[in-house]
């Protein structure tokens, strides 16, 4: 193994001894940690999902786990905290919308993620079903949902894609907890 790679093992009950020495198991809290620093070793995009309440309420959150899934059926897949007090808004929505956000957008990820009004001042116009899909992202997937499933500490929604618009726009990227953008250089042989 790699000088720089670290090993982290999360046993039960069922799985027998640890590895480790006696003593030497993190707690839960610091296995958590450390596999939250791992998980932030794989970049990711930033997307702010958005959907309408039954009584025309817009919501949006900050997501950076969003995914591909199926291009036949085109499906994508998020995943939203059991915690988050949008859950419920989500868990009944017939619609959301993905929107992708470019280099310079970290303001809306900060608003989205925060607790103020995260429409006020935000651009948008309204998609299928009274969705709100923002002005100016990279791109945008409105979703009917398809599927929803329990994950852990997480619900996994699963929409399927009836409408998508993209850009040139280059992605905002997360990675190891801070904002970064993309630097292509092309190595061909």
């Amino acid at each position: 193994m790699d000088s720089r790679m670290q090993s982290h093992t999360e046993t039960t009950a069922e799985d027998g001894p640890a590895s480790a020495s006696p003593g030497s198991a993190p707690s839960r809290a610091s296995h958590q940690r450390e596999l939250r620093n791992a998980l932030g070793t794989f970049p990711t995009g930033v997307a702010i999902m958005t959907t309408r309440t039954a009584c025309g309420r817009n919501v949006g959150l900050t997501c950076n786990s969003f995914n591909s899934v199926s291009l036949s059926p085109p499906l994508i897949l998020w995943s939203l905290a059991k915690r988050s007090a949008l859950l419920q808004d989500f868990l009944a929505a017939p619609h959301f919308c993905v929107n992708v956000l470019g280099v310079g957008q970290q303001e809306v990820s900060r608003k989205f993620a925060g607790r103020a009004d995260r429409f006020a001042g935000t651009s948008f116009s309204q998609g299928m079903g009274g969705i709100p899909v923002l002005a100016g992202v990279a791109s945008h997937f409105q979703c009917s949902t398809e599927h929803q499933y329990d994950g852990g500490d997480h619900m996994i929604f699963i929409g399927r894609v009836v409408d998508f618009v993209y850009s040139d726009l280059e992605p905002l990227v997360y990675h190891r907890g801070q904002y970064a953008s993309l630097e292509f250089a092309y190595c061909w042989p």
